[in-house]
């Protein structure tokens, strides 16, 4: 079947990553609670909700590119069905790792010279990005419209403007770095710890799933 292309990667990323974790996750690492909730279990939750997103992701999208199931099911709010329930997994990300920066906050000893700096750095890259997001990228674009309408815009250019010059995938580059932003501004190491997971597993997407689909639909373009 298609929509299991290359997932037998993503699973093997997912056991890898988690493993990492699972393996640093160590002392003082583990220290604080927010909201009654320790930070060991936010930081499982920061976990759990990225790899749900992209399940989830890998379902409707090829679901949707190969076999039609959601439009065949949904009729025309099958796009909008799937944006709502992708928004929900995709906002999970930052806010557990916010509530984790906040259980977790000061165990990273970083001296304010080397610190503030990188959260400038960080809130610079994620600015431009979300100025040209907004500017030549869209929405739809991004919560994968391409995948409903693969005969429409596979005659659409790629976009190659503003921070999209520098990387032909702008989006896992640089909007991760928000995720970053959260831990330094806390002094966070779980926090920093959540970010480095889903910057990597945010990749193992692209490349198990993302980068097969694009072939497919854009026809090698």
């Amino acid at each position: 079947m298609k929509i299991l292309e290359k997932q037998g990667y993503h699973l093997l990323s997912i056991l890898v990553l988690i493993s990492g974790v699972w393996f640093v996750a160590q002392g003082d690492l583990l220290e604080g609670v927010f909201l009654g909730i320790s930070t060991t279990t936010w930081l499982i939750l920061s976990v759990l909700f990225p790899i749900l997103h992209q399940v989830y992701v890998v379902i409707c999208w090829r679901g949707e590119l190969y076999y039609g199931w959601l439009s065949n099911s949904l009729g025309e709010r099958a796009f909008t069905v799937w944006a709502i329930g992708f928004m929900i997994l995709f906002m999970a990300r930052p806010i557990t790792i916010f509530a984790l920066a906040i259980a977790n906050r000061g165990t990273l000893d970083l001296p304010n010279w080397i610190n503030i700096p990188l959260i400038g750095i960080c809130l610079a890259v994620v600015a431009y990005m979300a100025y040209s997001f907004v500017k030549y990228f869209s929405p739809e674009r991004a919560l994968g419209i391409d995948h409903f309408q693969p005969e429409k815009y596979r005659n659409i250019p790629f976009v190659r403007e503003g921070i999209f010059k520098w990387s032909s995938n702008a989006m896992y580059t640089y909007a991760f770095l928000a995720l970053w932003m959260i831990g330094l501004i806390f002094n966070s190491k779980a926090a920093l710890l959540a970010a480095l997971f889903n910057h990597l597993y945010i990749w193992a997407h692209y490349y198990f799933t993302e980068y097969p689909d694009m072939q497919y639909i854009y026809q090698e373009k």
